[in-house]
């Protein structure tokens, strides 16, 4: 739920620098006494979340792996949020007259999340081994407003900045007719971040990793529609579910910064720029097919997006990118194993991109650049107490050093935006609303290269990283 303002924080050291082998075998048994902890002061399995709370079912109704959706989780977000199964209070409308339908409660909900990340090998005069206490708490506002209008509103915490700020928003109007003699269900989404409205796990809002460090250091490219513009834009747009089968989405997207002047002048208030600030309307676009037979279903899709923007002002010479992306999710479930379930997603995205503006400022050493990234991860259930899961990444680009320069740890040696690695995680739910989950992050190549990449001595495989969290959602 994609990337953010970041800055360091000074925190409690709880031991000296170790060498990692030590450090994470302590690590480990630190999971195990949480794990133990959990299990012993637990309440009864039970979905507490506002969803669960209006639905009246459990977590394990509408969710796999969170933010995973079932079936049944995927029609309650096309009905805009709004299936009850709780007392409402109500007053018939008429003619001149308007009507009410109101949960008896404020749909609110949250979660906290404490973690802890040990790298490879330290970044440069950093301590290994780094608790977050939280690493990020949320409060939601998420639920039915009215028969039609629901949503789901994220506010986070995060301990790198020290304060909360918007994270992923969805307000629907949804409602439902025939069409050709079949369903249609359709509706309107105000939201802030492309793919954000999407019901499957495939694409970047709700793609695997689930949940994942902010300590370890990340590449440094990455296309726009994969989260580059998350929480940094407003959109309005529609959808539709016909038959059950084919779904459409179009939204157009606005510049919305946060923490910035409005209305906007391409500026924050501290005089820095804002990289990407869009000129007129950004649409974005969604078509997917889904099928189910016996126990198996299919999702195939296609998603896009086209941004103007003029980096740093709202006049002036512009940047354009063009990203067009395919999907897929599989799902297959074994009635002779208990009903587990493995689920299958892969998403590919190629960034065209003609920086006119960028290369006119010395940003760039060409204008015309390429970025493709390539994902994809399977997931066991057993049952919904635990998963395995695994996944490989990859993205290869236009080699330009004035865009990817160098810098150690973070940077390129070569300009060249190649990185690639694999994520292999373990997760146990002793009750639906609390997770333990271990994560393991490796790379063959960060930045370009698989050693040297930064220019100052770094290996990919210094940054791979062994990442436990522990999530509580109430």
């Amino acid at each position: 739920m994609d990337e953010a303002l970041r800055s360091p924080m000074s925190r409690r050291t709880f031991r000296r620098l170790e060498p990692a082998g030590k450090l994470i075998a302590k690590w480990l048994a630190l999971g195990i006494l949480a794990g133990v902890i959990v299990l012993s002061s637990s309440p009864e399995a039970r979905g507490v979340a506002s969803f669960a709370r209006q639905t009246g079912l459990p977590c394990s109704s509408c969710h796999t792996t969170i933010p995973e959706l079932t079936p049944l989780g995927r029609l309650f977000k096309l009905n805009g949020y709004t299936a009850t199964g709780i007392t409402q209070i109500t007053s018939q409308g008429g003619p001149q007259i308007s009507g009410l339908n109101i949960n008896t409660w404020l749909p609110l909900s949250a979660f906290i999340q404490l973690s802890n990340t040990v790298t490879n090998k330290r970044q440069p005069g950093s301590q290994n081994g780094n608790y977050e206490f939280p690493q990020a708490a949320s409060i939601f506002l998420a639920g039915a407003y009215a028969t039609h209008f629901g949503s789901f509103v994220q506010v986070t915490y995060e301990a790198q900045g020290d304060h909360f700020s918007w994270d992923n928003t969805d307000i629907r109007y949804a409602n439902r007719t025939k069409f050709a003699g079949k369903e249609l269900i359709y509706g309107v989404t105000f939201n802030n971040n492309p793919t954000v409205e999407d019901l499957w796990s495939s694409t970047p809002a709700w793609g695997f990793p689930w949940v994942s460090t902010d300590v370890a250091p990340s590449p440094a490219a990455a296309t726009l529609v994969d989260g580059t513009l998350g929480e940094d834009v407003a959109g309005l747009g529609g959808y539709a579910m016909w038959n059950n089968h084919l779904y459409g989405a179009v939204t157009g997207y606005r510049s919305e910064h946060i923490g910035g002047s409005q209305p906007n002048s391409g500026l924050a208030s501290d005089g820095s720029a804002f990289g990407f600030n869009i000129r007129g309307v950004a649409p974005y676009w969604r078509l997917a097919w889904q099928q189910t037979r016996g126990n198996n279903y299919l999702m195939v899709g296609t998603y896009g997006m086209h941004v103007a923007t003029t980096p740093g002002a709202i006049t002036g010479p512009q940047d354009f990118y063009t990203d067009v992306a395919a999907d897929f999710q599989y799902e297959r479930i074994f009635p002779n194993l208990h009903n587990d379930l493995l689920t299958v997603h892969g998403t590919y995205i190629h960034e065209s991109s003609d920086l006119i503006a960028t290369f006119g400022a010395s940003g760039s050493t060409l204008a015309n650049h390429t970025l493709n990234t390539l994902r994809a991860d399977a997931v066991y259930h057993f049952g919904n107490k635990y998963a395995l899961t695994f996944g490989g990444f990859g993205t290869t680009g236009t080699t330009d050093p004035l865009l990817f320069p160098q810098a150690d740890v973070s940077g390129s040696a070569t300009g060249n935006p190649k990185f690639r690695g694999f994520i292999a995680n373990a997760s146990y739910w002793p009750v639906q609303n609390i997770q333990l989950g271990l994560q393991y992050t490796g790379y063959t190549t960060f930045n370009g290269g698989g050693t040297n990449y930064d220019g100052a001595g770094r290996k990919a495989s210094d940054n791979n990283s062994l990442y436990m969290v522990l999530w509580f959602v109430f």
